[in-house]
């Protein structure tokens, strides 16, 4: 089954994330029996299922740090933002490749509206596989 989870958008962060071609309507982290894809304009990242390790929600992030794609500065994580309500870190057995990364991300962490939603979804996923 397909699960679609968009980005929860804060308007008034536009000029962080809008460059990216962020397309509110289609744009957020879906998850399918195929793996797991998060587009964020024109920064993609796609792995499968089995390299799901783990997932959780994050909140209260400062505005200067939540909103784009942007590399963490504390490790190789990746950041698609749109708001700085929250998001959902997504951790990686394997690091996943970027436009932004070559090297690969360990983690992944998205501001979708649906947090819970999404962190439940994977954990259910990495839970089928165990």
């Amino acid at each position: 089954m397909t699960q679609h989870f968009r980005y929860e958008l804060d308007m008034k962060l536009v000029p962080f994330w809008g460059p990216f071609g962020v397309r509110p309507r289609h744009d957020g982290v879906t998850l399918d029996e195929q793996g797991l894809r998060a587009t964020f304009g024109f920064v993609t990242l796609e792995t499968t299922l089995d390299n799901l390790s783990a997932a959780h929600i994050t909140t209260d992030y400062r505005w200067w740090t939540a909103a784009g794609a942007r590399l963490s500065f504390a490790d190789d994580g990746l950041t698609l933002g749109t708001t700085a309500a929250g998001g959902v870190c997504i951790h990686f057995v394997e690091p996943v490749p970027s436009l932004l990364r070559r090297k690969g991300h360990s983690a992944l962490t998205v501001t979708v509206a649906d947090r819970d939603g999404l962190a439940d979804a994977i954990e259910r996923a990495v839970a089928q596989r165990e």
